[in-house]
């Protein structure tokens, strides 16, 4: 495990904001962080940067302790804010050149390293000034920036909040690309997001985990319900099955029906062949995130 974060507690004052936090984050997986603003997921992450000291219990990152204050740690972590800051008259090349001097890249390396992150994060052909950027721009560079040095880990604290469609794709797509050199501590109350890319996702609920798991196991298959995807559109499909004995609905445009059995799918597939309905897919239907965590909080 690259982090191992053990009963932590962190209090300040009478407030109890971490309730001991137990978190295992596997190498090379995207670590989906969820839940609402103020739980406390920024509090974790700056206790594991060493910046806040904790109440009791330990974080151990790449087989070493954090320790408030001595933040050696963090060599091996690469972090992006919320709100990303840089030297607004430097071009993202220049920005990404003189932390490469900061933190001692050796010379050999920093030109081809640079231009490899660049690559990565789209701005490779960007020539303007830092203070021209958008919001999602600069999120880009601030990726490229905390993946400088290799890192072991990469926090990223809603890196796509306050980004429009496009701009929560690029990012996305990003991260799910650093993943082959990195693990990735993903922060969101987007659920929609960790959904896409994350292989295990934690909720921190008022302070506490309230579960953690595989995204595959947390969106377990809803009992012996298939949705399947046709050359013409669900409402189409479902008025050419009006007499079917199948239980059939739509649900966000997706197709649905219960099938019991392997004997009954294959008979409900003739029945689709011999309606001329074109099946282009078909899968398991599994529960969104988001029901699950509403079923959890109930």
């Amino acid at each position: 495990m690259v982090v191992s974060i053990h009963n932590v507690t962190k209090r300040f004052g009478e407030k109890e904001v971490l309730k001991n936090v137990n978190l295992a984050i596997p190498e090379h997986s995207i670590f989906g962080f969820v839940g609402a603003n103020g739980a406390g997921k920024t509090t974790l992450m700056k206790c594991m940067l060493g910046l806040l000291p904790l109440t009791s219990g330990t974080i151990t990152i790449a087989g070493e302790t954090v320790t408030f204050g001595q933040t050696t740690t963090n060599a091996h972590i690469g972090y992006l804010p919320d709100v990303p800051e840089f030297y607004p008259y430097y071009t993202a090349r220049e920005y990404l050149q003189l932390c490469a001097v900061i933190t001692n890249m050796p010379k050999s390396e920093r030109k081809p390293r640079i231009e490899e992150l660049l690559n990565l994060v789209g701005l490779i052909q960007v020539k303007s000034p830092i203070r021209t950027y958008s919001r999602g721009m600069k999120q880009r560079l601030g990726i490229a920036q905390a993946l400088l040095n290799r890192p072991k880990l990469l926090i990223c604290d809603e890196p796509t909040s306050a980004l429009d469609p496009v701009g929560r794709a690029q990012i996305l797509s990003i991260l799910q690309a650093a993943k082959s050199e990195t693990t990735v501590f993903f922060s969101t109350h987007i659920l929609s997001d960790a959904e896409q890319i994350c292989d295990r996702v934690a909720m921190l609920h008022d302070g506490t985990i309230i579960f953690e798991d595989d995204l595959t196991v947390l969106q377990q298959q809803v009992d012996h319900q298939f949705v399947f995807t046709f050359t013409v559109t669900a409402e189409q499909a479902l008025s050419q099955l009006k007499e079917t004995e199948y239980s059939i609905y739509i649900e966000e445009s997706a197709f649905i029906v219960q099938l019991s059995s392997d004997t009954e799918r294959l008979q409900f597939m003739r029945e689709l062949i011999d309606r001329n309905l074109v099946i282009q897919s078909m899968h398991p239907h599994t529960k969104p995130l988001e029901q699950v965590v509403l079923e959890v909080l109930k």
